[in-house]
This record gives C-alpha cells, structure tokens and sequence, in this order.
C-alpha cells in the first residue's frame, strides 16, 4: 500500500508539472487515443475517433513484476508512455519503473532531451546524481533509501547505481509523453556509422586504439 501511494504522488506531481511547464504542447481537447495504425505523426501519433475509445487503451498492467537485470549493466526499464498506453498521447506525461540488481545495477548516465523527470525509490538504497551544464559541470549527488524522491532536470546527464546488497526499485514520472533517452556511452561509442575514431580521442583524451576497445563494446 505504500509503495502505491508513493506512485500516486509521482503521477500527480507529474500532472501537476505537465499542467505548469510542460515540455509538450497542451492539448485541445479530453484526449486523443494514439492510433498504431495511422500514417501521420506530429508531435505525438494521430488520434482515432473519440468515440472508438475504450478503457483499455487508457490502461496498462505490469508495474508489480520484477524485470530481469541479468545484462551488462545490471538494470532493467518498463516504460509507460504512449507506447504502452495510447491515451496518454497529447497529455504529456508518462512513467517508468526500474530495476536494479544487487551490489552494482546502474541505470547508466543519461539524458532526456524532452523532460524533467522525478523519481522515487520503492526499494534498496540507490545512489542518484546529475551533471549541470558547462561551464561548471558540477555534479550534484544523493544517497536514496525507499520513500526518498530525487528531481533530474530536464536535458542534463544523470544516472542511479545501486550501492546496496539487495535489489532495488524506483518508478519515475516524467513531463512528457514521449521523454527521449540518449544513453551517453551508447550514443558516443555505439552510433551507427560510427563517429571517427580520432574524433573521440581528441574529445575524450584517449588514443585511437584505446577507442576501437572501448567502441568494440558496444
């Protein structure tokens, strides 16, 4: 019972975000049901007729089950956007929940071009930061045990790693229906085609080499 009411305080200060400054346009009418089927995209899927509207396509189920963290950096994401739930389209909101396994899961550093996220930790203790923009990039950091909310804000780098014995979880709210993520290792050394390898040595203080082994990761 806790744990969902901590996720209820999420949506609403989600809502209540989205209401204030949301990073979406507002919408111009109850709502509009993404339709898979439709051709045309703009800022969000093109709505199916309002009358067509059912409760399942403003429902999703699955938030309680434990998503396996068994990969290269020990964490697991289950979005909830308008993917998973086409009525959220046009109301700029959306949600996650994260897992964590023991001693290490990290949720790697990353950005959401598109919202501020806030998120609450349900279980284990986890270790959260953000990196401001230049020139400072100070990083701000904070130790997070079940109950505890941390606010990252919108576009800057941030990551959650789990420093405790157990697993861990946290649900986020984020403003925006569709929040974009650009994991920064991935997008640097995993892009397709590849960024010039004397490029990232230059940027990152490395040697070409030393590129190619990391690159050949990912």
């Amino acid at each position: 019972m806790k744990a969902l009411q901590i996720i209820l305080a999420i949506f609403i200060l989600a809502l209540a975000s989205s209401s204030a400054f949301a990073s979406d346009p507002s919408p111009l009418q109850d709502f509009c049901v993404a339709d898979p089927k439709g051709s045309v995209s703009v800022d969000g899927s093109v709505c199916k007729g309002a009358k067509l509207a059912q409760a399942d396509d403003f429902f999703f189920s699955g938030l309680h089950i434990r998503k396996n963290t068994s990969n290269s950096v020990g964490s697991a994401v289950t979005p909830v956007n308008f993917a998973q739930i086409p009525g959220l389209n046009t109301l700029g909101i959306s949600m996650v929940r994260i897992d964590y396994a023991p001693k290490g899961g990290l949720n790697p550093p990353h950005t959401h071009p598109r919202a501020t996220e806030i998120l609450v930790v349900t279980e284990g203790t986890l270790h959260v930061g953000f990196v401001t923009s230049n020139p400072d990039n100070r990083l701000i950091t904070k130790v997070l045990y079940p109950g505890d909310a941390f606010v990252f804000p919108e576009g800057l780098i941030h990551f959650q790693y789990n420093i405790g014995n157990s697993h861990a979880v946290a649900f986020a709210g984020l403003n925006s229906q569709n929040p974009g993520v650009i994991t920064i290792a991935n997008a640097v050394f995993g892009s397709k085609p590849s960024i010039n390898a004397n490029i990232l040595a230059k940027a990152f203080n490395l040697d070409a080499k030393m590129v190619n082994d990391i690159r050949s990761s990912f």
